[in-house]
């Protein structure tokens, strides 16, 4: 029998891991899309985008298209997806699988300042001139700040509430060391804010924070919800959902 799988995506993981699902004929993979990016990277296989209407409308929609397992590997700091997904899928029985890849590791030579939230960030930033990369939705907690200048970097022009004094730069990564070394020292900017992603598509900003001693104000990602089955790799995925498809 085919495993119909959800596979709650956006992320390059998830993209990958829809590759290779649906190479696989003992899959069916329904990737879903948040709809947020105006031009989005369409995985392989089947694509849906928006919303479900929160955990019993995604419910729902499990059981009425005979999905037999869910894979979320949306962004890290997407708690409300994950936490709609877990309650569906308590609600349904259905497997459900949180695809994390592993957060950032201060180096030597790194200053980096470990914050909860974008309010504990936006409270003590360590520079005047500052690189904010935390997503366009996002900007609310700073824009009270008129002493300080920000440069903004989004895929999608960044939606107010936004800083005063502040550029937009519209890019999507991978970026270089290079590039990034580039851009800070255009802008002559002294201090980093970022989430922990941990995606290797836009860690060379923290390289050249390195190199340039620019401090880093990490905000941490949030705690998965207790007791979920979780993976760090595209490859563990594949041996859950290889589990699952025999069982």
């Amino acid at each position: 029998m085919t495993l119909r799988v959800l596979l709650l995506g956006g992320t390059g993981e998830s993209r990958l891991l829809a590759a290779r699902l649906d190479a696989d004929p003992a899959y069916e993979v329904i990737s879903s899309l948040a709809g947020r990016t105006a031009d989005p990277a369409l995985p392989a296989g089947l694509v849906r985008i928006g919303g479900f209407g929160g955990p019993d409308g995604l419910a729902d929609w499990l059981e009425t298209q005979g999905i037999g397992a869910v894979v979320d590997a949306t962004h890290p700091f997407a708690a409300v997806m994950t936490d709609s997904a877990v309650t569906a899928a308590e609600r349904t029985g259905l497997p459900l699988l949180v695809l994390r890849r592993p957060g950032w590791t201060e180096g030597p030579g790194d200053d980096w300042r470990r914050v909860p939230t974008l309010e504990a960030a936006a409270a003590d930033l360590p520079g005047e001139r500052v690189f904010l990369t935390t997503g366009r939705k996002h900007l609310a907690a700073f824009a009270g700040d008129e002493r300080r200048w920000y440069l903004v970097r989004s895929v999608d022009p960044p939606e107010p509430p936004l800083p005063p004094r502040m550029a937009a730069v519209l890019a999507r990564g991978p970026f270089t060391v290079d590039e990034e070394l580039a851009l800070m020292r255009e802008h002559a900017i002294d201090v980093l804010v970022t989430k922990d992603s941990g995606s290797a598509m836009t860690a060379a900003k923290l390289a050249a924070a390195r190199t340039l001693g620019v401090p880093v104000v990490m905000v941490d990602r949030p705690p998965l919800p207790p007791d979920v089955a979780a993976a760090a790799t595209v490859e563990e995925a594949a041996a859950w959902l290889a589990r699952h498809a025999v069982g």
